[in-house]
């Protein structure tokens, strides 16, 4: 039976409205890698996710922040899976709990980039720096510069992640085990948070009239000390050192106000998850364990990080 030309004009216009949208709702995930951080785009984070953002080429990169919440970044991440991404990088909340989607990512043909945090299970490539090496850098800066018998505080990123645990771990191999005139003062997990450290260092101060050096698993609570150092009137002789070479940290290494931070080199982990994502978008299923180093900063070197 011959359908009328325009009863005939009328359907084909359907079907291609039909096709276009479904291929528009394809386009529009499939052209998109969805960056799942744990927190808001600052600090390391922030500056991973722009070097993300410039090393890839023809997607788009959509930041989802779950604010802690891992319950929250399972549904983005479901979420981002439903549309269809064209690959996930994802900075896990509880790199236990992150398993069932990064197991639906595999099921759906969608790479997984880990980064920066630990991810336990499912199948993923991994572009992580070694975190024991930043401790180590911070240690033998303090071994080699500390006067005899100093006395030190340690503040320690969230303690039930490997990466704060490694950090430490690199500095008392590098310092405390080769200083043993050295002595540890307190050890405090306050969780990455410069507020926390300030509040840890002022009470630390009105308990110890002598600290030499101060030593943070990251930038925030290294800035955090110098915060509550300062306002004590006591930074003058003291040896602060940080981890990420945040633009606050290294201008605070140009003045003096820290001594040291030690750059994980954002740039250099995003070109790299950056080429992940277009092997993976060229067919290539990447599964790659990619370690990016560290590097020191000091006086000496810091012009080069301005």
């Amino acid at each position: 039976m011959k359908m009328p030309g325009k009863l005939m004009a009328a359907a084909c216009a359907a079907v291609m409205a039909l096709s276009l949208a479904g291929c528009g709702s394809k386009g529009a995930g499939g052209n998109t890698v969805y960056f799942a951080a744990h927190d808001e785009a600052k600090d390391f984070t922030g500056l991973l996710y722009e070097g993300v953002q410039k090393s890839v080429q023809g997607v788009q990169v959509e930041f989802l922040n779950s604010k802690g919440d891992s319950n929250l970044q399972i549904d983005q991440v479901n979420e981002a899976i439903d549309k269809g991404a064209a690959a996930i990088v994802l900075l896990a909340v509880d790199g236990s709990a992150a398993i069932p989607v990064v197991e639906r990512a595999n099921e759906e043909g969608i790479p997984v980039i880990a980064t920066n945090r630990d991810l336990n299970g499912g199948q993923f490539a991994q572009v992580m720096s070694d975190e024991k090496q930043a401790g180590k850098l911070q240690g033998e800066y303090m071994a080699k510069h500390l006067p005899p018998n100093a006395k030190v505080v340690y503040f320690m990123g969230q303690s039930s992640l490997s990466a704060a645990q490694q950090r430490w771990e690199g500095f008392k191999e590098a310092c405390l085990d080769k200083r043993p005139d050295v002595e540890l003062l307190m050890k405090q997990d306050c969780g990455w948070s410069e507020p926390n450290a300030f509040r840890t260092m002022s009470l630390w101060l009105k308990i110890f009239p002598q600290i030499d050096g101060v030593i943070a698993g990251n930038d925030g609570m290294a800035l955090g000390a110098v915060r509550a150092l300062k306002s004590a009137g006591r930074l003058q002789g003291v040896l602060v050192s940080g981890v990420d070479a945040t633009e606050p940290a290294v201008k605070a290494v140009a003045s003096g106000e820290m001594v040291q931070t030690v750059k994980q080199d954002a740039a250099k982990s995003g070109e790299e998850i950056g080429r992940l994502i277009q092997e993976a978008m060229a067919g290539k299923v990447p599964t790659e364990d990619v370690k990016v180093p560290f590097v020191e900063i000091t006086r000496e070197n810091v012009a080069q990080f301005k």
